[in-house]
């Protein structure tokens, strides 16, 4: 059972105490705090000020709604670039530090169990070739860890003693580096210069003490295994919880592979790049990160592309920039941001308040990497209406190549790859919308979500509450016709048209 299913769990058996925990007081507010900008002044209707509007605040909570007139309910701008509240810099969550770190959430990853054996943490780690489906239906041969790419997530707490059992399942040698980390030289995995190969078949143990805080990730030191998906997150909490705390703690790792149209094995010798993932998926089969109105999120990024680097953009958001490579950055030098550049093996934390209800696009800005299965084949003037399930069903019998129509569009440079969409079977379509994590998006939203893409839903409590911690039905586009209605203005809204089974995106 994925952590994703834990957590789904985990809330829906508590979903009664989450919704009777919750009322809807009037909003706390800073004495000295700054009036916001009104409304009017953002574009914005008097539908915000109706009575679904009232956002709501835990009963339990001791923080505010509005600092120095940032609102973490609203979009809104505090008036002092200097203030520690400024686009909700120092913001705290509900979450109260003495609660611990949030719990680290990366979606469709599992995390790695360890036992303790005499004071240190151990844990089995399997190097091994593994099938990982980047979209339904598209399973691919690639390298990772305990059956997983990217790997299983190692998550440890500042001051620990770990140790790691690795069993080489691989047809090749390879070795662990642990990147980042500050320890002893014979443990750092550098292949050759610090230890012997790990043989197939061998175990070799790794221990060492950590005594750092902050983002990490472990991968082998093999160029073509890297190339090939051997990663996967090393997170150490701190021993004091980072101030502010947040609410939500989320870690996503950015992929490029080349798979050929009719393969699905990945070429780590080749110098481009046609799949892209995100936590060993493609969009729309990325799992959107699902939070509260309100809350303060982290998202942890990580590049481990071979060799391109990631403008990562957010919308409807302001994020502070507040870690990269493995370390807190002091608060004086934190840095806005709503596009930011993750260099390849960069891990990069961001920090916001969700204050902008709705699904929000999160993802890398490159125009190639907001695509699937880039490759001249399927384009349809060499093959019309010709899909890549048509040479994975028959290897033997490839569609034929017609090279000679024409089509006034033919004149058009880049006429006509139709590379902005891709067919989808209804089993395809059914695997991706029925997680509760996509219900009540807008009708045909998968359309958006290709690639190095996934989304951010920002719903309010009781939306939250009926998505992420019930059973009940959601029907496409619910919640977001319901965000419009409260946040926006519903009589200038189209809802647009249902996906039907069949349809080509």
């Amino acid at each position: 059972m994925s952590n994703t299913e834990d957590r789904r769990r985990f809330l829906t058996a508590g979903s009664l105490a989450a919704a009777t925990g919750v009322v809807g007081n009037l909003l706390g507010r800073n004495v000295q705090a700054q009036e916001p900008m009104p409304m009017d002044m953002k574009g914005m209707s008097s539908h915000q000020h109706g009575e679904h509007a009232t956002p709501q605040m835990p009963a339990d909570s001791e923080v505010q709604a509005e600092y120095d007139g940032y609102s973490r309910f609203k979009p809104s701008r505090g008036n002092d670039p200097n203030s520690d509240y400024y686009l909700g810099k120092m913001m705290p969550g509900f979450r109260p530090a003495s609660d611990g770190p949030a719990p680290f959430e990366a979606p469709d990853l599992d995390k790695l169990p360890y036992k303790m054996v005499g004071g240190v943490k151990e844990f089995q780690l399997v190097p091994m070739a593994v099938k990982r489906e980047f979209l339904p239906g598209y399973e691919m041969n690639v390298y990772g860890y305990n059956g997983s790419m990217p790997g299983p997530t190692i998550e440890v707490t500042q001051g620990d003693r770990v140790r790691f059992v690795v069993t080489n399942e691989l047809p090749e040698d390879t070795y662990v580096h642990w990147h980042g980390l500050e320890l002893p030289v014979q443990w750092d995995g550098a292949s050759e210069l610090c230890q012997e190969p790990i043989k197939p078949g061998e175990t070799f143990v790794y221990e060492f003490d950590v005594h750092e805080e902050g983002t990490f990730f472990y991968h082998s030191h093999v160029p073509m295994q890297e190339a090939f998906g051997m990663v996967g997150w090393f997170i150490v909490h701190p021993k004091k919880v980072f101030d502010p705390p947040v609410d939500r703690d989320f870690g996503l790792i950015f992929q490029n592979f080349f798979i050929d149209s009719s393969q699905n094995i990945a070429d780590s010798w080749k110098m481009d790049w046609n799949w892209h993932t995100i936590n060993g998926r493609s969009g729309p089969y990325t799992t959107p990160l699902v939070v509260k109105h309100g809350e303060r999120v982290r998202v942890r990024i990580m590049n481990f592309a071979p060799m391109q680097h990631h403008p990562i953009h957010l919308h409807g958001h302001t994020f502070w920039l507040t870690g990269r490579e493995g370390a807190r950055t002091p608060h004086s030098a934190w840095i806005p941001r709503n596009t930011e550049l993750v260099g390849i093996a960069q891990a990069t934390d961001f920090e916001f308040i969700a204050n902008n209800p709705g699904d929000w696009m999160f993802h890398c800005h490159m125009v190639h990497h907001m695509m699937n299965h880039m490759t001249e084949q399927v384009g349809p003037r060499m093959r019309r209406n010709t899909s890549v399930d048509d040479y994975l069903a028959n290897l033997d019998s490839r569609p034929a190549v017609d090279s000679t129509r024409q089509d006034p569009g033919f004149g058009t440079p880049g006429y006509p790859q139709e590379m902005k969409g891709m067919n989808m079977s209804d089993a395809m379509m059914q695997k991706i919308g029925s997680r509760r994590e996509m219900m009540g998006m807008r009708p045909m939203a998968e359309m958006a979500v290709m690639g190095l893409m996934t989304t951010l839903r920002v719903m309010p409590e009781d939306l939250y509450h009926k998505v992420m911690e019930t059973d009940d039905l959601v029907e496409p586009g619910e919640v977001f016709t319901e965000i419009v209605k409260r946040f926006g203005d519903i009589s200038k809204y189209n809802s647009g048209k249902k996906m039907m089974p069949g349809m080509k995106m």
